[in-house]
């Protein structure tokens, strides 16, 4: 691991976004609440949530870090869900990766949640995809301005 004993202990914050490719019967299923695996976006938005406070054990080179917050949010778009998580330490490093495990749990709950749905014929998933992982943001600050 990298040292970073000689850093500084500042506030810090990084939102990560990604989506879910879905068919517009799944979609609509999700809005409605008719999924059989039960409420997709709550499910998903607590799955985030976990993954974000267990990063550490999941990337072996990301260091244990106080985790201050964590705001999950979903919106549902033409053809597919967008999440987009944000976490917030006060801490000695970032929380890129934090946020990234997180919107990536929360996609992959989702497609766990909707996959009967989105199967083809022959047990595939022709239209599914996960894609757009990225970073929005990150900011390194003092405790008073982020």
């Amino acid at each position: 691991m990298v040292d970073i004993s000689h850093k500084d202990i500042v506030a810090r914050k990084a939102t990560a976004s990604g989506e879910i490719i879905l068919g517009t019967e799944t979609l609509e299923r999700i809005r409605s609440g008719t999924v059989e695996k039960g409420n997709v976006l709550s499910t998903a938005r607590i799955a985030a949530i976990l993954a974000v406070k267990r990063t550490p054990e999941l990337i072996p080179m990301c260091h244990q870090i106080p985790i201050t917050g964590v705001d999950v949010d979903f919106s549902i778009g033409e053809g597919h869900v967008a999440a987009v998580v944000e976490v917030r330490s006060v801490g000695k490093t970032g929380v890129e990766m934090e946020a990234l495990t997180g919107v990536s749990t929360a996609l992959l709950t989702i497609w766990d949640m909707v996959k009967s749905a989105e199967k083809d014929d022959t047990g595939n998933y022709p239209l599914t995809c996960i894609r757009n992982i990225k970073v929005l943001s990150k900011v390194k600050g003092t405790k008073t301005n982020v």
